[in-house]
């Protein structure tokens, strides 16, 4: 049997911290004592795959939910999946969660004083082609209070997960608006060190992904290990 290589480590600074003192929760969960690095198994590596069946094509679309259509400023976030030598990765099933456009998760937890959409229920999945790529039809969130510190709002993000073929492959990151104000003073999004490694979770405006009279466009890829990786939620 031929021997599974293991995947490369991240550079240092990539992603972040277990603990980062301006984001309060950390401090709570983080291990007290320094983790242990243990080597991936071959079962690791290869598979299971953890998810199975089709995915229905009108997952991609977050904008229509329930017989009526989302409120808020309709957006296109589309990209690529691709491994660190910048090879596609195939059938990669991507999960995606928001707030609506008032700022409102549609859960029983979030108790925040905005309008829920019952149009909008803020999930959606899709898988990657041939080419690794992928594309969603939403709205663009809004910012919301989170408590982390006295005036805590964070800034408009979509949260993504990715399953590759096997347990070391998924990846879980936020993906944010270039521009916004927000952003300089939210402690998720800076508790990655690497100045370079933080603007990879900022998705560019993208005129080639609009759709005229319709929706804005913004781009945003998946590199997944290596010195580009995309930063990731450990």
């Amino acid at each position: 049997m031929s021997r599974v290589a293991e995947y490369r480590r991240p550079a240092p600074g990539t992603h972040p911290e277990y603990a980062h003192t301006a984001y309060e929760s950390t401090r709570r969960r983080a291990p007290l004592c320094v983790p242990i690095r243990i080597a991936h198994t071959q079962s690791e590596i290869t598979g299971p795959r953890i998810w199975g069946g089709p995915v229905n094509a009108a997952e991609a679309d977050l904008t229509h939910f329930d017989g009526g259509e989302a409120i808020g400023e309709r957006i296109i976030v589309s990209g690529y999946v691709i491994d660190e030598d910048g090879r596609p990765i195939p059938d990669t099933l991507i999960e995606i969660w928001q707030a609506n456009a008032a700022g409102r998760y549609a859960h029983d937890a979030d108790q925040h004083d905005a309008p829920l959409d019952p149009h909008f229920s803020g999930v959606g999945r899709v898988t990657t082609d041939a080419a690794g790529a992928y594309r969603f039809m939403t709205v663009k969130p809004g910012a919301y209070p989170w408590r982390n510190h006295p005036n805590a709002w964070r800034p408009a993000h979509i949260h993504y997960s990715l399953f590759g073929p096997a347990f070391a492959t998924r990846l879980i990151t936020q993906m944010y608006f270039s521009g916004d104000p927000l952003l300089p003073l939210d402690p998720i999004y800076n508790s990655v060190a690497d100045v370079e490694a933080r603007a990879r979770l900022v998705a560019p405006f993208a005129q080639e992904l609009t759709q005229p009279e319709y929706a804005l466009g913004f781009r945003f890829d998946f590199v997944l290990r290596g010195r580009n990786g995309t930063p990731l939620e450990e």
